[in-house]
């Protein structure tokens, strides 16, 4: 094996055990701090010996195994004499497993524990999308436009008020579910966003590995409360946005829009799922149950991946779904998504005045400057779209949709 297969093997093996090593570490030693450290330094080790000694037939085996013994090694480091005892009951973990709950997973837990209400919630992401995603702390200053210093300081905080608060790391109860899930669901949403259109250049446009941990998770949880409408939304939500993702990037990495893709090459297996938890919710509001936020956005894309081509959607469903949206989440960037389908329905100047309107709002988003790049070029206003996708090319951070931009912005007269 040379040494991009090995450097290849490495990133792999990041992407799918991460969260499996921090779980497994956090429930042995009941520390986020010593598990993402010696996780750290698990894969620091991989790297350095990997080339040498090959990639072991079991990566995730090995990164636990190596990692449990870096925190082991710690923990004989920092110990203190009165510690003694829990460092012996720490290292050689005798005690008797706690109660688990419905579903038995080190990762389920690990979330509940970064998602716990004690935190704030962006406090919350950060934490989960470090602990359980494995972003650096680079790529989730970005995600949140922070500088990286101020993140770091956020998740050393988050988990000195773990551990000082004694926040247990654990499923919740059957009682305390409900009130929890929404939390966790917002969590997994953005780590889902952050694979579905990563936010830094220096990564891969899509990452795969987030978006599958995302819908694994949420998986888990439908399984624990298969009566929640949100949780049901989110699945099919996640599932129909990733039926789409072999499509959404050219072989010569860049962005492919909604209207250029082949949908030949879009998951008929996921749409199929995703399109049975919609119907599914769909009979529950007729009922009288009234869809949340989540269940509204994934009708909204059973509507496009219904459609065999971008002209035969049906832009008016789209329209009203998106009315609904905006009355229970009237948030500047729903707004933009819903001028979008105006744009459709009643013509680009229309969309374009509603757009302008979000101006003081989204000023530092480059969807924004993006759509209005579209809308201007659609109406002939080539050195506005021009200014227009300057400003979004200054602000976007994802290389596929960069590239995109930049060829549009190229392509203008």
């Amino acid at each position: 094996m040379n040494d991009v297969d090995v450097r290849e093997a490495i990133t792999r093996a990041h992407h799918d055990e991460w969260a499996r090593v921090v779980a497994s570490l956090t429930r042995r030693f009941g520390d986020l701090d010593i598990a993402e450290e010696a996780a750290a330094e698990a894969f620091a080790t991989a790297i350095q010996r990997w080339p040498a000694d090959g990639v072991p037939p079991n990566p995730g085996a090995w990164l636990t195994t190596t990692a449990g013994r870096k925190a082991i090694d710690r923990i004989r480091r920092e110990n203190k004499r009165d510690d003694k005892h829990k460092e012996a009951r720490m290292v050689y973990d005798d005690d008797p497993p706690e109660p688990v709950g419905a579903i038995d997973d080190d990762r389920l837990r690990l979330i509940f524990t970064c998602c716990h209400p004690a935190l704030a919630m962006q406090t919350r992401v950060a934490l989960t999308l470090r602990m359980v995603g494995g972003l650096t702390v680079p790529e989730i200053a970005r995600a949140f436009l922070v500088q990286e210093t101020a993140m770091e300081r956020r998740i050393t905080r988050a988990k000195a008020k773990i551990k000082a608060a004694r926040i247990p790391y654990r499923v919740p109860s059957v009682e305390d579910l409900p009130a929890r899930v929404s939390g966790v669901l917002a969590v997994l949403y953005l780590v889902f966003n952050e694979g579905y259109l990563a936010t830094g250049p220096d990564t891969d446009p899509l990452r795969h590995g987030l978006t599958a941990e995302a819908i694994r998770l949420t998986r888990l949880i439908r399984a624990l409360l298969p009566a929640d409408g949100e949780v049901a939304g989110l699945l099919a939500l996640m599932l129909l946005t990733e039926a789409r993702r072999t499509a959404r990037v050219s072989a010569g990495g860049e962005l492919v829009p909604l209207a250029e893709q082949d949908r030949g090459a879009w998951d008929a297996a996921l749409i199929a799922e995703g399109h049975r938890l919609v119907r599914e919710r769909l009979a529950a509001a007729a009922a009288g149950v009234a869809p949340g936020r989540y269940q509204i956005l994934a009708a909204i894309n059973a509507v496009h991946t219904s459609a065999r081509d971008m002209r035969d959607t049906h832009w008016s469903q789209v329209l009203a779904l998106y009315d609904q949206l905006v009355r229970l989440d009237p948030s500047p960037i729903i707004a933009l998504n819903r001028a979008i389908a105006v744009a459709e329905l009643d013509g680009p100047q229309v969309a374009l005045a509603a757009v302008d309107r979000l101006e003081d709002k989204l000023a530092g988003y480059h969807a924004y400057h993006a759509t209005r790049a579209d809308l201007l070029r659609r109406q002939g206003h080539s050195q506005q779209s021009r200014a227009a996708y300057d400003k979004a090319i200054e602000l976007a951070g994802n290389t596929a949709e960069t590239a995109y931009l930049t060829r549009r912005r190229d392509q203008l007269r």
